[in-house]
C-alpha cells in the first residue's frame, strides 16, 4: 500500500486532494496531513516515512522548503501552488513537476506517474525553482532593516550594511560590515526569501552572502569556491558548497 502525507493549511484543499487521490490510487493510505513547517519536522521525526508527499509551498508558519534543511526528506515530494502561471514557470523551464491549485485531476494522474517513474527527486535546481516562483509575491518588497535585539534594547540594522548571515549550534547570526555579530530570529531559508536575491545569495546550508561584501574569491580544492568577505574573523573560512558553483558563477554574472 502507498503511505502518502498530505502538507496544506487549507482544509477544504487538503480533503479535496485526498479524495482525488484515494479515486486515482485506491490503494494509497493518506498517513497524516499537516498543516505547518513545524508540524511535519515533528511528524517526520516521530513516524515511519511515507512513501510519497504533497507539499503547498506557502504554509501558515513559512515555507516549506524550511522543511528540507530541518530534517532529512528521503522520499519524493510533488508541490502544490496557488500562485499563477507566470510566477511557475521556472518550473517548466527546468522540466520540474508541480500542481497548480485548484488541482486537475489529469494534472495530479501526471504527478503520480512521474512518482511511478521515479523522476521528483528534490535537487537544488528544484530547490531554487521554488524560491524563484515564491520570491514572485514578495517582488520589490523585499525587507530594507531588521530590527535585533542587543540585551535589553532594540537595534535597527540595514539589510545594506550585512555582510552574510550563517548558522551555527542551532542558532543563527547576521555579520556587519563593520565586523559586529547579531543573533536574529530569522531562519536563513527565511531570510533568504526576505532580502533582495539581486544581493544576497545562499552559497551553503550555513552562508548568506551580500554581492557587495565579497572582497576576493579563491579556488578551494578541485571544485569549490572559498569567499573572503568584508567583517569576516580571520579564522573563519565561507565556502560555497560543490552544487552552488555553477549557480553562483551564473548569479554573479547577471
Amino acid at each position: 500500500m502507498m503511505k502518502i502525507l498530505l502538507v496544506e493549511d487549507e482544509h477544504l484543499a487538503a480533503k479535496r486532494l485526498e479524495s482525488m487521490l484515494i479515486k486515482l490510487q485506491p490503494d494509497c493510505e493518506i498517513v497524516a496531513m499537516c498543516d505547518s513547517v513545524k508540524q511535519v519536522v515533528k511528524y517526520l521525526a516521530s513516524a515511519n516515512k511515507p512513501d510519497l508527499a504533497f507539499f503547498d509551498i506557502q504554509l501558515a508558519d513559512g515555507i516549506s522548503f524550511e522543511i528540507f534543511n530541518q530534517i532529512e526528506v528521503s522520499f519524493p515530494v510533488v508541490f502544490t501552488t496557488a500562485y499563477d502561471h507566470y510566477a511557475v514557470k521556472a518550473f517548466e523551464v527546468n522540466g520540474l513537476d508541480y500542481l497548480l491549485k485548484p488541482i486537475e485531476e489529469s494534472h495530479l494522474m501526471r504527478a503520480m506517474e512521474k512518482y511511478r517513474n521515479g523522476q521528483n527527486q528534490l535537487d537544488e535546481t528544484v530547490r531554487l525553482a521554488l524560491l524563484n516562483a515564491a520570491r514572485q509575491i514578495k517582488k520589490n518588497n523585499y525587507k530594507s532593516r531588521y530590527l535585533i535585539k542587543v540585551g535589553e534594547h532594540l537595534k535597527m540594522v540595514e539589510t545594506a550594511n550585512i555582510s552574510f548571515a550563517y548558522s551555527m549550534d542551532k542558532a543563527n547570526y547576521i555579520r556587519t560590515v563593520e565586523g559586529r555579530t547579531y543573533s536574529i530570529d530569522q531562519s536563513l531559508e527565511q531570510m533568504e526569501l526576505q532580502l533582495n536575491p539581486e544581493q544576497f545569495f545562499r552559497i551553503s546550508r550555513k552562508f548568506l552572502v551580500n554581492i557587495n561584501s565579497i572582497s576576493d574569491m579563491l579556488g578551494y580544492g578541485s571544485s569549490r569556491l572559498k569567499l573572503k568577505m568584508i567583517g569576516m574573523e580571520s579564522n573563519e573560512e565561507i565556502i560555497v558548497s560543490r552544487d552552488k558553483v555553477k549557480i553562483f558563477k551564473d548569479w554573479l554574472e547577471r
